[in-house]
């Protein structure tokens, strides 16, 4: 009996053990070789060489990139976002008249691992003009998007095809800001989800707020916050949001104020208190600047911010306990207006995107000191606007 019991117990253990292999296996994010797509969005406009979106190979291993050409040709697909599982892209079409007045587009692509071309899948409006950010939710069912001049949000379902549903969400802002140039009524200008997806968090430019709203991933809906929002100060003109990867602090890029606002957060109840302002300029720095891009290393242990004006890349380093920035320079982007720029996924490399000089410089990131450093290597393309990765085996 003693046997048996033993036996039951070994056999019941082994098959605790193979379903926790399983399971771990299936909830695992998909193993990769360090091999990537790498898709730029630009402003395809008169004056402008660009015909949509562009696409490069890329091997983390030994950082070479390969161009791979025009990937879609779409009307000014500024910004771009990828699906986690690989297999579909999707671009805001930043214009004010599609399918009639007051509203961009929103399309969605298929990719082929292969070649890196982009399939068309479908376009709907985003009932807002000028839609100039998307984001798709962890759980890829939702894409997000904030139209700028429409000052409104908007969420659409991702089909199992790929293509976009009718939209499950939608928020118009109201208000204005104290600058009656800039800020004469809302202008949503980025919109980025917690790491636990629960939360989304908008850069309101013209109403000098980031607001937080729950975020329903069953649903797709949006929900305001308690509170609702948090203050900016007059006339900074919050543009982009970053996390610290462990997501208990928040930093927001100013376009007008040419400062990094640094948040707690309580990643339970999405509430944000304000912990420091600095500036994105050196001290000597005169004329005119607007500030754009704002990012986190992977290791959670600097930020950076760039300057369109000053065309620079500012550096800082990010308390561990406090979260808190101390400005460690920075560094001429070698183009103009960097309207944006990433860090690769292995957090070696930083792709500056200079629109007006129609470039994509690469830096090398020192993991140590955060310092950055050209490789030499440069990318033509037209209006750059965006830059992202896309894993492929």
């Amino acid at each position: 009996m003693k046997r048996t019991r033993n036996s039951v117990r070994f056999a019941s253990l082994l098959l605790l053990i193979l379903l926790f292999t399983a399971f771990s296996a299936s909830a695992a994010p998909p193993a990769h070789s360090g091999k990537y797509l790498v898709y730029v969005g630009t402003y395809t406009g008169e004056g402008t060489k660009s015909k949509g979106i562009y696409a490069f190979r890329y091997d983390a291993a030994t950082a070479q990139l390969t161009p791979l050409g025009l990937a879609a040709e779409t009307t000014n697909p500024s910004f771009v976002a990828a699906h986690p599982n690989g297999k579909f892209l999707y671009a805001v079409n930043e214009v004010g008249d599609y399918k009639g007045p007051n509203s961009g587009g929103v399309s969605s692509f298929s990719i082929d691992r292969a070649t890196g071309k982009l399939t068309f899948l479908n376009e709907l409006p985003s009932r807002g003009a000028d839609p100039c950010y998307i984001t798709v939710d962890k759980t890829g069912k939702f894409v997000l998007v904030a139209n700028y001049t429409g000052g409104s949000v908007i969420v659409y379902p991702i089909l199992d095809d790929g293509r976009l549903g009718e939209a499950s969400a939608f928020v118009q802002h109201t208000g204005h800001g104290p600058n009656a140039e800039r800020q004469e009524g809302p202008h949503a200008h980025s919109i980025d989800l917690s790491p636990d997806n629960r939360f989304a968090f908008v850069d309101d430019l013209g109403l000098d707020e980031l607001l937080v709203y729950e975020f329903d991933a069953a649903k797709g809906s949006l929900t305001p916050n308690d509170p609702p929002f948090a203050k900016l100060d007059p006339g900074a003109g919050p543009r982009h949001f970053a996390l610290r990867p462990d997501g208990k602090f928040a930093y927001v890029i100013s376009e007008m104020g040419h400062t990094v606002t640094v948040f707690s957060n309580d990643a339970a109840g999405g509430r944000l208190q304000h912990l420091q302002t600095v500036t994105t300029l050196p001290k000597d720095f005169k004329g005119r600047n607007d500030d754009a891009e704002i990012q986190v290393h992977p290791s959670g242990k600097f930020l950076y911010g760039s300057n369109r004006g000053d065309d620079s890349i500012a550096i800082y380093a990010i308390s561990k306990s406090e979260g808190t920035l101390a400005q460690q320079g920075g560094v001429h982007t070698g183009g103009k207006e960097p309207r944006s720029f990433e860090i690769d996924p292995t957090g070696t490399l930083l792709f500056a995107a200079n629109q007006k000089s129609d470039n994509i410089v690469i830096f090398k990131i020192d993991t140590k000191t955060g310092k950055l450093t050209p490789t030499g290597q440069v990318l033509d393309v037209g209006s750059p606007v965006c830059v992202k990765f896309v894993a492929i085996d």
